[in-house]
């Protein structure tokens, strides 16, 4: 491989403008021939394609029954040797090589292929062969440059080794990084397989607002805006919960979206403020069927996407072929610390002395139901590997969930746990509309004691309530951190191609 540039990670800066002043200098030569950015060439085959229609035809066989191709790709390998070179092109589907003879072009546009750079996008028109070697190659008819990259890649294609330049310039990071392409290619097939997954099951896909004029369907800090024609504060999307089930009240029994969350929350491995999650809402369906769809759905998506069940995330076995265990709150707490009782489980002053030992802030009017789901996220939480639903939440935490007739202090609610981390949550919805608007005012009033995550009061959702919402269930999966389980991402930025950055 030729390569006269020094890595732009590694050289001095003044030594990437030289490279960059030097391609300048290129890209001027050629507006001055009038061929600067044409537009007018099609290609006909990708790379990988090339090289599974081809990866067994024999040298004779290509030399007996030529094949040609029209391909596009950009320059990542460039060897020059005289009167014949070698470069290595890329597209999306992989990379192919390419012999250059300047018998085959002509002097004068072999003359100018050799001025071109790594980075540089080029049609190959040709037929294929195999070199000596036995490699799979285009032997080269017409050569054009595409576009001009003028800026110099990272040397050796090791990719970028900077990991928030990795985040910043994404683009940089996909052409010399295959798999992070890879890892994209694959999110994006776990998204189809739930779409797909969806539709099959009679469910109707459909949209719903970005901008709320209340914010609703989660507890969490909004992003807020303004819209200067109606002169009205807006808050971006925490969630679509609300909106969904104002259209089952409207009779569309089996909605789903694929959508974009907005949360003025921390940043972390776990956590960007902006996500992306699948809610779906079924009438006449409860929290236990719920979990029962769900477990099919993530079982589906990892056959698609990796054609199994059985995977590794983070050097660990991931099984989602077996069922997935149901454990409440309290027998998680115990699975860890079986000396706790079940007596001290449900003692607030209790509680409360354990959780201040571990040094856990408390919110003021935390109740039995609040205090254990602390108690359990400090406690039980990171050692929930293997797929688990933990269902009873405390009603206290969960003012969109139906109440248990067996046990109004809790809700008909779970959220599953893969790896330590939330990956759904779901529960029978409160359909009650008077229950609601106490549990919107209990809500309301937390908001004005100082607690910036509770929900605010929703009067038009309570109107449509009172329309007459069916017994449904709903449930949200948390896409981006699928995707990190089944493409072995230790952090959520790895698998969001534009994660939200602190300005340069």
């Amino acid at each position: 491989m030729i390569r006269n540039e020094a890595s732009p990670e590694s050289a001095p800066a003044h030594d990437e403008n030289r490279l960059i002043a030097e391609r300048r200098g290129k890209l001027t030569e050629w507006r001055q021939s009038g061929a600067a950015y044409p537009n007018d060439f099609s290609r006909e085959n990708t790379v990988g394609k090339i090289n599974d229609l081809y990866a067994t035809r024999t040298i004779d066989a290509l030399r007996d029954t030529p094949v040609d191709v029209r391909v596009a790709g950009r320059i990542l390998l460039k060897r020059l040797m005289g009167k014949a070179s070698f470069i290595t092109i890329q597209d999306l589907s992989g990379r192919l090589q390419v012999y250059v003879a300047r018998d085959e072009l002509g002097e004068e546009d072999y003359d100018a292929f050799k001025r071109w750079d790594i980075g540089d996008i080029v049609g190959v028109v040709g037929h294929l062969f195999r070199t000596r070697t036995g490699e799979l190659t285009i032997h080269a008819g017409e050569l054009r440059l595409l576009s001009k990259s003028l800026r110099p890649l990272p040397e050796k294609f090791h990719g970028l080794t900077d990991q928030e330049q990795t985040y910043r310039q994404r683009y940089v990071d996909l052409i010399t990084n295959e798999r992070s392409r890879e890892t994209f290619v694959i999110r994006s097939k776990i998204v189809q397989s739930i779409r797909g997954y969806m539709v099959e099951h009679g469910f109707l896909e459909v949209e719903t607002p970005m901008m709320h004029p209340i914010p609703g369907g989660a507890t969490a800090r909004p992003f807020k805006t303004h819209h200067n024609a109606l002169d009205m504060p807006l808050f971006l999307r925490i969630a679509p919960e609300l909106y969904l089930k104002r259209l089952v009240v409207g009779g569309l029994e089996k909605v789903f979206e694929i959508n974009r969350n907005f949360r003025n929350e921390g940043l972390s491995p776990r956590h960007n403020p902006e996500f992306t999650m699948m809610e779906f809402y079924e009438a006449y369906s409860e929290y236990r069927q719920l979990m029962d769809f769900t477990e099919g759905l993530l079982r589906h998506s990892a056959r698609l996407a990796l054609d199994g069940e059985t995977f590794t995330y983070q050097g660990r076995t991931l099984d989602f072929a077996k069922p997935f265990a149901r454990r409440t709150i309290v027998e998680a707490i115990r699975d860890q610390h079986p000396e706790f009782g079940a007596d001290q489980l449900a003692d607030a002053d209790w509680l409360r002395r354990q959780l201040a030992a571990m040094k856990i802030d408390l919110p003021p009017q935390a109740g039995v139901g609040a205090l254990q789901l602390l108690l359990f996220e400090e406690t039980a939480e990171a050692s929930l590997w293997q797929p688990t639903f933990i269902i009873d939440y405390p009603a206290e935490v969960s003012p969109l969930a139906r109440r248990s007739d067996a046990n109004p202090e809790i809700a008909e609610r779970f959220e599953l746990f893969i790896a330590g981390r939330e990956i759904a949550n779901g529960f029978s919805e409160l359909n009650d509309p008077e229950e609601q608007a106490a549990r919107f005012l209990e809500q309301a009033q937390a908001k004005d004691a100082g607690d910036e995550e509770a929900m605010y009061y929703d009067a038009d959702y309570i109107r449509a309530l009172e329309y007459g919402l069916p017994p449904t269930g709903g449930c949200g999966i948390g896409i981006d951190r699928l995707v990190m389980l089944l493409t072995d991402a230790a952090n959520i930025r790895d698998v969001i191609l534009f994660p939200q950055m602190r300005p340069e």
